[in-house]
């Protein structure tokens, strides 16, 4: 089932003069107090929402008609979030944000393993999520889109990198592993820049989550791990052999390509 909370804004055509585009943010969850609590708190804050009760319908609506950014709980009849992203990760890189169980984990690693761009435990804060929403639209969006006009101050998009057999060009969103294209999540992107601005140099967890999550927003130190240990495995299956990406136990990481 989906439904959407009635918005007081209807958001404007596109067209000269016209209002910028609101953002959608899809919320897929079967308790119906959650949906309306995280909706009404979104939509208070400029979004407009589409509410979505179990995965196989959010699944086709996703593909079919993609909104800005996707809220998945995990635990869901029919399809949990987990299925959902798998197959969603198949076809699209919407930015998505994992609800998962505060005590559980495995669920943590294992959606980050399935390509989703943050999690959040529950009970959560809507403040923190909004926070969330917000760095990863800021981060996803090109230049000029209003996602990036939100961002205070707006900043310009470094230029291409080139490391080795790495190229990376951010404002295409783009990865190549000696010319072969390697797809990263928005996350994913940001930590492997940090890490090859400055080749060789270790990069501490908290460095990399400043460069991945810039908005002050808490995440724990296992997350970064975990999208480390996501990012090699995505690289070896371009090349079997590639350790560009160190580990330096109690320091951080580091890149290195030859």
């Amino acid at each position: 089932m989906s439904e959407t909370i009635p918005d007081p804004a209807t958001p404007a055509a596109d067209g000269p003069g016209a209002a910028p585009r609101k953002l959608q943010i899809a919320l897929v969850d079967d308790d119906r107090n959650i949906l309306t609590t995280v909706a009404i708190a979104l939509q208070a804050e400029g979004f407009v929402t589409r509410l979505y009760t179990d995965g196989e319908t959010a699944l086709k609506a996703l593909l079919d008609n993609p909104p800005d950014l996707a809220v998945f709980d995990i635990k869901m009849p029919k399809m949990d979030g987990m299925e959902l992203l798998r197959r969603l990760r198949a076809h699209s890189r919407l930015p998505v944000i994992f609800l998962t169980s505060k005590d559980d984990e495995s669920d943590e690693e294992a959606g980050l393993e399935q390509g989703a761009d943050d999690y959040i435990a529950k009970p959560f804060s809507l403040r923190l999520l909004i926070a969330r929403i917000r760095a990863i639209l800021r981060r996803a969006e090109p230049p000029g889109s209003p996602a990036r006009a939100a961002a205070t101050p707006e900043e310009p998009l470094p230029a291409s990198l080139s490391r080795g057999r790495l190229f990376m060009d951010p404002a295409r969103h783009l990865v190549t592993w000696a010319g072969q294209p390697v797809s990263l999540t928005v996350t994913e992107f940001l930590i492997l820049e940090a890490l090859a601005l400055r080749p060789g140099v270790i990069k501490s967890r908290n460095q990399l989550m400043d460069a991945a999550y810039p908005d002050d927003v808490f995440v724990d130190d296992r997350t970064v791990d975990s999208h480390i240990k996501r990012m090699r495995r995505k690289f070896k299956q371009v090349d079997p052999s590639f350790e560009a990406i160190e580990t330096l136990y109690g320091a951080g990481y580091s890149f290195n390509d030859g």
